[in-house]
């Protein structure tokens, strides 16, 4: 499987992933601590992938979703964004309805 199956395959099969720097616990950087500590908040289960510990998707992810930085939100197959829009998003209440309503589908 190349890394671009691996990386539609990882979207598909969860209703929420964060391409993160470092893992929620333990992030590697000021951005991507932001955005999961949003998600975190949402009180939804999620997925992550590591970026620095995968280096094909670090370098493939950005031409998959034609988005260059990290940290990438991903819901229900669609990108969502990085952090200043999950931010915003979690500010406006909106992260909290969609990572709701994404558990209802699970």
């Amino acid at each position: 499987m190349d890394i671009m199956d691996t990386i539609k395959q990882q979207i598909s099969e969860n209703p929420v992933i964060l391409y993160m720097k470092g893992s929620p616990n333990a992030p590697q950087c000021g951005f991507s601590q932001r955005t999961a500590q949003a998600v975190m908040s949402c009180g939804q289960r999620f997925a992550y992938v590591d970026v620095l510990a995968n280096p094909d998707i670090r370098a493939n992810l950005p031409k998959y979703g034609n988005w260059p930085t990290f940290p990438q939100l991903w819901v229900n197959g669609e990108l969502i964004g990085g952090c200043d829009i999950i931010m915003e998003m979690h500010e406006k209440g909106e992260l909290k309805t969609l990572m709701d309503e994404s558990a209802v589908k699970e």
